[in-house]
């Protein structure tokens, strides 16, 4: 007989393994799954994984394609999907060892996801109806060995039981409004998998009314006058202190007035200082804003690597709401590891010599975990995106330790005939935390030249300068992000899946987020006819009731016999207008696919228009006026294809983007024997004695295979023989 110690994946049971064993572990695997043996103070014990969800939501009885449903059970997640099947083996592994076991502890990750983790594995797989529960938020031997020794007596039913009702809700919501759309596109006679949810709808609503915003925008002018010119041998760029000036006669007046001139005096100069505060430490939405600002990784993409670094015991647990670190995470000692890393040497010597270690802590708070931090742990085989993102977090952690960093602004009036213009610089005077956090500053340095007052400009020129109004920005990846977490839609773990199903579904498009005109039509319907399932007040409520059941306050069937009501009635609601409602979702269906699709006029017939179209082997362009034009092109299979609204400048066919995950989106013509895929000057020269034979070059890669002239409907490139045991490749660049 023996404790069972439960985790959520295997690298955690690894870690967790080694970090309890008195010696070595030793590690047994069932069916390829591994599992540790080890002995803590005179017990056996084994440590078993999972990975992630074991156990999903299916309908209890199945009936067909009906609606609204509410009889759901928790099932194998490998009976549920096919994606799911690795996960079969996992379980009857964990399965075989709760046979033996005599005493349980859960160990999955300290949040309502791994509560619900935990629960399902406790109560279907283990037969057991509670458990012991670790609680931590590094996977550092220190750290696993106090959440053991102190670990609580029951799993944490509060966070069980939100976790268990978030999921009931969302299955509700998702499946019964997904249905309902679904059908509603079946009756107006055609056939699309439409979905929607309790936060996806809300979240779609909030990217509809920018978009709307933006397209309702008219534009406004307005006029602004320019005064270049020099003081003291330095240059300096000041504006009529009016600055928008909304009628233009105004600006003419004044401009008429000062236009030749060709000198002016300092008015006035005026200097303050100020002390701008470290960065707070990282919550998980801050850190996806920051990381999307200085390296454009989407959130999802953020989440997924330091979900990553923190499985490989690099940082703490990332799903925070925390901006506060407590000190008894151990500053100091955090500090004196990092030190270890030649990057961190300088920096953390310069923190180590401070008195007092204290963090300028933000407001928001989390009852689970603190805010992301750096565990010390030196990383190994880190990729370049894994890098970026520790770094980030590194610097972030050692900024918020350091002292204020003082700013100076400096105000010049310069007079013009009486005419007053203002200059406006601001410099760094004291870097204080701007030496940890580089380079990830962000702030502009414009220092103006040292004047006095009754000092002479020469005046280099005056501009009377046209300008309009914008419109407001569309929602970046990181700001949708910030946008929900502000208005109280999602959780910290699931906004990010959210945006991306909106993208997913065709709903959206974009780096900078435009909704799409299926997207539109969506939520125009909806608002039309069940405009609850848009409305955000009502998913916020449930939010704030899961939160109560956390909290033990609320109980979750109460929370459940709720939203089956307001379900049933929306759903009700929904049925009467069903026909009205598909007809409009197929109209907008069908524009949103011609324009997503649409790469432009084909070539050939120059009637119809050649379109993205996706066959047995992958994705390729053909012409829509088929079979009258039977024109057809290849796609790439390894990429995402977008159009780029782009005609190729040398043969005027289309051109499109290929996405490629962890790489730069690359344009180019689809036409393969277009002239600019070929090399030119010297490169073509070279390329032409390679392929000839001419030229003979090893590879410096393999140094086994030769190099030799390749194609590729993006154009040709060196590479070698041996592809694709040896993938080296060489770009050839034009000089003429």
């Amino acid at each position: 007989m023996y404790e069972l110690i439960i985790t959520e994946k295997p690298n955690a049971a690894k870690r967790i393994a080694e970090s309890l064993a008195e010696g070595k572990p030793i590690k047994e695997s069932i069916n390829g799954v591994p599992y540790y043996k080890i002995t803590r103070n005179g017990k056996d014990i084994v440590v078993g994984c999972a990975v992630g969800h074991l156990y999903g939501l299916a309908e209890k009885n199945k009936k067909g394609w009906t609606f609204p449903v509410f009889e759901i059970e928790w099932k194998p997640s490998s009976e549920i999907s096919r994606k799911s099947d690795f996960s079969k083996k996992y379980l009857n592994a964990i399965k075989k060892l709760c046979k033996d076991a005599n005493s349980f502890t859960v160990a999955t990750d300290y949040d309502v996801e791994g509560e619900v983790i935990g629960l399902n594995i406790i109560r279907h797989a283990c037969r057991q109806k509670d458990a012991y529960r670790m609680k931590f938020s590094t996977l550092t031997k220190p750290d696993l060995i106090e959440a053991y020794e102190n670990k609580m007596q029951h799993l944490d039913w509060g966070q069980a039981n939100a976790g268990e009702t978030r999921h009931f809700l969302d299955y509700y919501n998702g499946i019964n409004y997904s249905r309902a759309l679904t059908s509603s596109i079946k009756t107006a006679g055609s056939f699309k998998i439409m979905s929607t949810g309790r936060v996806q709808g809300p979240a779609l609503k909030i990217i509809v009314d920018k978009e709307k915003e933006i397209k309702a925008f008219k534009p406004v002018p307005f006029w602004q006058i320019e005064l270049q010119g020099a003081v003291n041998n330095g240059n300096i760029d000041a504006w009529h202190k009016e600055d928008k000036f909304w009628e233009r006669k105004n600006a003419e007046d004044i401009f008429n007035k000062v236009k030749d001139e060709k000198k002016a005096v300092i008015d006035k100069v005026e200097k303050k200082e100020f002390n701008q505060m470290p960065p707070v430490p990282f919550d998980l939405t801050t850190l996806q804003i920051e990381a999307y600002r200085c390296h454009k990784a989407s959130p999802k993409e953020t989440l997924s690597i330091t979900q990553e670094l923190y499985t490989s015991g690099l940082i703490s647990y990332p799903r925070t709401s925390s901006q506060q670190l407590p000190e008894k995470i151990g500053f100091k000692k955090i500090l004196s590891e990092l030190s270890q890393q030649k990057a961190y040497s300088e920096l953390t010597k310069k923190l180590l010599a401070k008195s007092h270690l204290k963090p300028n802590n933000g407001v928001k708070t989390d009852p689970a975990h603190p805010a992301i931090f750096p565990t010390g742990i030196m990383p190994k085989n880190l990729n370049k995106n894994e890098q970026e993102i520790y770094d980030l977090i590194v610097k972030r952690f050692m900024a918020t330790f350091a002292e204020n960093a003082v700013r100076e602004t400096a105000i010049m009036n310069i007079s013009c005939k009486n005419e007053i213009f203002i200059a406006k610089g601001t410099r760094t005077a004291i870097k204080g935390w701007h030496i940890f956090y580089e380079p990830y500053v962000n702030l502009e340095e414009e220092e103006l030249p040292k004047a006095n007052k009754n000092d002479e400009v020469k005046i280099k020129r005056i501009d009377l300068h046209e300008k309009e109004t914008q419109p407001p920005k569309r929602y970046t990846p990181a700001s949708i992000i910030k946008e929900l977490e502000k208005r109280g839609l999602g959780t910290k773990a699931t906004r990010s899946d959210i945006v991306d199903t909106l993208f997913q579904r065709g709903y959206v498009t974009g780096r900078a987020i435009e909704a799409t005109e299926l997207g539109i039509k969506t939520v125009e319907t909806l608002q039309k006819y069940a405009p609850k399932i848009v409305d955000e007040e009502l998913t916020r409520h449930f939010e704030e009731e899961m939160e109560g059941i956390r909290e033990e306050k609320r109980k979750p069937a109460e929370v459940l016999d709720e939203a089956k009501s307001a379900i049933t009635d929306i759903i009700t609601d929904f049925k009467k207008h069903e026909k009205e409602i598909g007809k409009e979702l197929l109209e907008a269906n069908i524009e949103t696919r011609d324009a997503l699709t649409t790469l432009g006029k084909c070539p050939a017939c120059n009637e119809g228009d050649l379109q993205i179209r996706k066959g047995k082997f992958g994705s390729f362009a053909a012409c829509n006026k088929y079979p009258k034009c039977k024109t057809t092109v290849s796609l790439p299979s390894n990429a995402l294809i977008k159009p780029a609204n782009k005609i190729c400048g040398t043969c005027n066919f289309p051109m499109v983007l290929a996405i490629k995950k962890g790489k730069r989106p690359m344009e180019f013509c689809i036409n393969t024997k277009c002239k600019s895929k070929y090399a030119e000057g010297e490169a073509g020269k070279l390329a032409k004695d390679i392929a000839q034979g001419v030229v003979e070059k090893s590879c410096p890669q393999c140094k086994e295979g030769k190099i030799v002239l390749r194609k590729s409907i993006y154009g040709s490139f060196l590479g070698c023989s041996n592809y694709p045991k040896c993938r080296y490749t060489e770009k050839l660049e034009n000089k003429q």
